[in-house]
């Protein structure tokens, strides 16, 4: 009596030799006018092998189709953020971000951006839009923020200095703290 995995191999045997125009029965090439001989069923016969390869491969199991990246909304527990790497240097919102994404495990979920902090910090004022010295505008703390603990700081790159917001221990605490009203102005835009 065949095993189930030995049936699987025999059934792959049989397909590659229909996609390749061989009556798997008798061993023997099918004539020209022959039905396998058709190309869409060429194609079909080769896929199935294909198929029957991956399941093969992976013992006999059929693997479960895995839903595309960030089509569940995102969500974090309480646990989860219990786990949040609090920095003493301040840091970047997108490093809190990148942080926060870190304590999930679902690839499915979408994940947490910069601009949906941003935009919950500007719809609290604790953020708002300032206008450059070039006349192009960027996100600067308020007076609310910067009591929070959001503050400019001065860095330097390869291209010179620049100015950049960043959130000190007390405003990463205060992010965390309110993950909840963060991802309820998330699922109302």
């Amino acid at each position: 009596m065949a095993t189930e995995l030995e049936m699987l191999e025999r059934a792959k045997v049989y397909m590659e030799k229909l996609a390749n125009g061989i009556d798997p029965i008798s061993d023997t090439e099918a004539r020209d006018d022959d039905c396998i001989n058709n190309v869409r069923l060429s194609r079909c016969f080769f896929y199935v092998a294909d198929v029957l390869q991956k399941v093969i491969d992976n013992g006999g199991v059929i693997a479960p189709v895995k839903k595309k990246a960030g089509t569940i909304p995102f969500a974090i527990t309480g646990e989860e953020l219990d786990r949040f790497e609090f920095s003493d240097n301040p840091i970047a919102l997108s490093e809190i971000a990148k942080r926060i994404n870190a304590l999930t495990n679902n690839e499915n979920m979408k994940k947490l951006t910069y601009n949906h902090l941003a935009d919950w910090l500007m719809g609290i004022d604790m953020l708002e839009y300032a206008q450059k010295g070039d006349g192009s505008t960027t996100k600067y703390p308020t007076e609310k923020g910067k009591y929070m603990g959001i503050a400019i700081e001065k860095r330097q790159s390869m291209r010179g200095e620049y100015l950049t917001v960043v959130y000190n221990k007390q405003a990463q605490q205060f992010i965390i703290d309110n993950m909840d009203a963060v991802v309820d102005s998330i699922g109302k835009k």
